[in-house]
């Protein structure tokens, strides 16, 4: 469909022919990233407007709707500096500051020449509390130190039971919680044309401060990256595919290896050191000396096949960067670090007769003033929707509990991520209001301080759980937690296939007190 005698250029918008999940074809916009010419054929990169980067592609002319093609508009030149020029032309609809971008060019040129593996952070997209305000509207519980009660009403259940606050005079952010909430059991049935709104659809490059990112970068811990700053080189995929052990990976993202081998068609790692190889060959000869068949660190935890490992990033700092330019593959909203000893990185492998391979990561903070137990976490594609990432959270929980702290993820939250946390959070908090018993027929009480002291899941994000879910109403002068059936059945239906849990009698697990700098 493409013409030929009309240059298609970087910034242009036009509709591309793709599949959808149904196999069907359609016709999204997408912008060309990059041209490039193979035996003289073009091919073009394009991202799809308001979809994942993870679909960008290169695609050939025939799937061009070149009748509806958009140029980039074009803006008055902006000086050069430093030998750079300004700001390319941007796509439509876009407004680009000129300041902004002369900075973003110059420092992005700095970034291409960059080729050493570097150690990676992230931060991921999606604002929580801004999906969580659009998704359930609340009404704002009183600011005074009256308490005001809530009442949860599961359905098929008779008893009933009420939150109470510990401490009148507490206030959570989101929610102002300084009330009580009872939770009462009966039953609700179902709302015919009432549907709970999904959290598929979210926008993965929205952001809040509200969520606590600071507005100035700080000089530890992850940052979240700034798409402002997008160099049109790091838009792109670099890797075409990966050799881990079994399994061949196609990449989602750009990672940082080093420019000689993003032309390779395969790219093999050593599944045990995470060592990046040129060519089959090559890797072939690194196994006969590599030791590892297990990821270097201590091995904390082991039920069945499942195993876990602490790696400091001080100490094993290869294996680290390594793992970070894996990881960066498949997290987009992160910034790369050189230092990785700030951190501490868990690896979740499964065992068989040629040793632990590697199923998924989540790393922290040694000390985080913001309460996170979790920077970035990732289960690799061949075992995702298989329960790993439940499981991943569900012991990064288990360590806060050891801990004796209460802690979060680092917002904002990827749109998997998001997916992950939700779902666990609203598991782990209903099994909790479900096992609550009556005493002396009252309603049992519960507070959301004690929610969060059982469950380590800090009050923020338990509160907006319950917001999510869409559990709170006011009814009589007091604020109500209401289980409708099909909440209820969901959860059932949901606990019965999570097969995966952690044991925390097979955690062995010793915190250290990182503030003292020799523990380094």
């Amino acid at each position: 469909m493409a013409d030929h005698s009309v240059e298609i250029t970087e910034g242009c918008r036009l509709p591309v022919l793709r599949k959808n999940q149904e196999h069907e074809d359609e016709w999204p916009l997408a912008e060309i990233l990059s041209v490039k010419d193979i035996s003289g054929k073009k091919l073009y990169y394009v991202h799809y407007i308001d979809f994942n980067k993870r679909l960008d592609e290169w695609v050939t002319p025939d799937r061009l709707d070149i009748k509806k093609l958009q140029f980039p508009k074009k803006e008055a030149k902006t000086p050069m500096k430093n030998g750079l020029p300004g700001s390319r032309p941007s796509s439509p609809e876009r407004d680009v500051k000129k300041s902004l971008d002369l900075h973003v060019q110059s420092a992005s040129a700095t970034s291409r020449g960059k080729t050493l593996p570097t150690p990676k952070r992230k931060a991921e997209s999606v604002s929580l509390a801004t999906q969580v305000t659009a998704a359930t509207p609340v009404p704002s519980l009183p600011g005074s130190a009256e308490a005001s009660q809530a009442s949860v009403y599961p359905a098929m259940r008779d008893s009933s039971f009420s939150i109470k606050s510990r401490d009148e005079h507490e206030q959570l952010t989101s929610l102002t919680t300084n009330g009580t909430s009872s939770i009462q059991r009966h039953l609700i049935p179902p709302q015919p044309g009432r549907k709970r709104k999904s959290c598929g659809g979210t926008d993965e490059d929205s952001q809040d401060s509200s969520d606590g990112i600071p507005s100035a970068p700080r000089m530890t811990g992850s940052l979240v990256s700034d798409r402002s700053h997008d160099d049109i080189v790091t838009r792109m995929k670099n890797i075409d595919c990966i050799e881990l052990g079994r399994h061949r990976l196609k990449p989602w993202y750009f990672s940082p290896y080093p420019q000689e081998l993003t032309s390779l068609p395969i790219l093999y790692l050593c599944e045990f050191c995470l060592k990046y190889l040129k060519s089959l060959k090559c890797l072939q000869r690194h196994l006969t000396k590599c030791n590892l068949r297990h990821p270097p660190g201590n091995e904390i935890y082991r039920k069945g096949t499942i195993s876990f490992f602490e790696i400091d990033g001080r100490k094993n700092k290869a294996y680290s960067q390594n793992l970070c330019l894996l990881a960066k593959c498949f997290l987009d909203h992160k910034t790369l670090y050189y230092d990785t000893d700030p951190f501490l990185f868990y690896v979740m492998t499964e065992y068989d007769s040629k040793g632990f391979h590697i199923v998924g990561y989540f790393s922290k903070e040694k000390e985080s003033t913001e309460d996170y137990n979790v920077a970035c976490i990732l289960t690799l594609p061949p075992y995702q929707r298989r329960g790993y990432g439940k499981l991943l959270i569900e012991f990064s929980y288990e360590l806060s509990k050891v801990e004796g702290k209460t802690g979060t993820p680092e917002k904002p939250l990827s749109d998997l991520g998001l997916l992950s946390y939700r779902s666990y959070w609203s598991q782990t908090i209903l099994e909790i209001l479900m096992d609550l018993k009556s005493e002396n027929g009252e309603r049992p009480q519960i507070t959301i301080n004690e929610i969060s002291e059982i469950t380590s899941v800090k009050k923020e994000d338990v509160i907006s759980t319950l917001q999510y879910l869409n559990l709170i109403n006011y009814y009589k002068g007091q604020y109500i937690l209401t289980l409708s059936e099909d909440i209820v059945e969901g959860h059932e239906r949901a606990m019965q296939k999570r097969h995966l849990r952690i044991d925390p009698k097979c955690l062995h697990f010793t915190p250290k007190d990182w503030s003292k700098r020799g523990k380094w």
